[in-house]
């Protein structure tokens, strides 16, 4: 027999907000260690990204976008070609970088071939990266949670936030668009319908931002290693299915994902955002490098994604 409780949805899920805020509280300082020691095999030996900003010293020529101040065009170098150019000078100021690590129900997954969960390698990388970045001068924030902040103890700051959101942990970032000079850095696994990451893409990269979206998966995610009488349970509530023989499943299963992956991947290069995808089963380190070689590493010009054009003054 069924028993239905009066009190109110809000209400009802109080107990269990308490005490997965608890949980998460008690592994922060795990975490943040963990982050701290990640980032450290990182920081020694970096120097700063070279990209456009504010600055006295010339770095390259981008092609001139429709809304930008005319001002700015080179006309000695655009008289040279078919394109209005623009002069961009090598950044001097503070870069502001979204971090945003998915903490919905389905990160929370650990098979037995990955010693972290998909939601405990987002945040160790989302922290150690906040760290990388603070120390060598840029600002961080994370969407919906704390303002851009340049601050040592930006970590602590997140970390302390994400332990009293009283707000729905979404698999999706909503409701945010990064300014045009900033990046975002999305951390996720990505099971959400191609359609609705497609969107979401969209509009974190309808102001010209650059971004990152990395895939993270647990291994047996990505190998289907089960056979078998098999029921699986979708962790955000889509219900359940049971699968009689469930190595039969594997060939459709691995071919989906790679289609999966196909959409995401033309998507994010159409954009001119770049794409990573990420087993738990793999050091956190691996993934942190990627992502630091990348930031700023792809942008051809504000709001624009061809190459730019590397000139020297003339």
């Amino acid at each position: 027999m069924a028993i239905f409780s009066s009190a109110p949805p809000d209400v009802r899920e109080v107990p269990h907000a308490v005490g997965e805020s608890q949980t998460l509280a008690a592994s922060m300082p795990r975490l943040i260690l963990e982050a701290r020691r990640v980032a450290a095999t990182i920081i020694h030996g970096l120097h700063g990204r070279r990209r456009a900003g504010s600055g006295e010293n010339f770095w390259q020529y981008r092609r001139f976008v429709m809304g930008e101040p005319a001002a700015r065009v080179d006309w000695r170098r655009s008289a040279r070609d078919d394109f209005l150019y623009v002069r961009e000078q090598e950044w001097e100021a503070a870069h502001t970088v979204w971090i945003w690590p998915d903490r919905s129900p389905s990160m929370a997954f650990r098979s037995p071939l990955a010693e972290d969960s998909k939601l405990h390698r987002a945040l160790v990388i989302a922290f150690a990266l906040a760290d990388i970045l603070v120390h060598g001068g840029e600002r961080v924030g994370v969407p919906g949670l704390t303002r851009a902040t340049g601050a040592r103890n930006a970590v602590e700051t997140i970390s302390q936030t994400m332990i009293h959101d009283p707000g729905k942990r979404t698999s999706l970032p909503v409701a945010f668009a990064p300014a045009p000079l900033a990046e975002f850095i999305m951390l996720s696994d990505l099971w959400s319908p191609f359609a609705e990451i497609k969107a979401t893409i969209a509009r974190l990269s309808a102001k010209g931002s650059l971004g990152h979206v990395v895939q993270i998966v647990d291994p047996a995610e990505e190998t289907f290693p089960y056979a078998g009488r098999i029921e699986f349970v979708e962790p955000e509530g889509a219900g359940a299915i049971t699968a009689g023989r469930a190595e039969n499943w594997r060939a459709d299963y691995q071919a989906r994902v790679a289609r999966h992956r196909a959409e995401i991947r033309a998507e994010t290069e159409r954009l001119g955002w770049s794409f990573i995808v990420h087993r738990t089963d793999r050091p956190a380190t691996e993934l942190l490098l990627k992502l630091h070689e990348r930031l700023g590493s792809e942008r051809g010009g504000v709001g624009h994604r061809t190459p730019a054009v590397m000139e020297r003054q003339l």
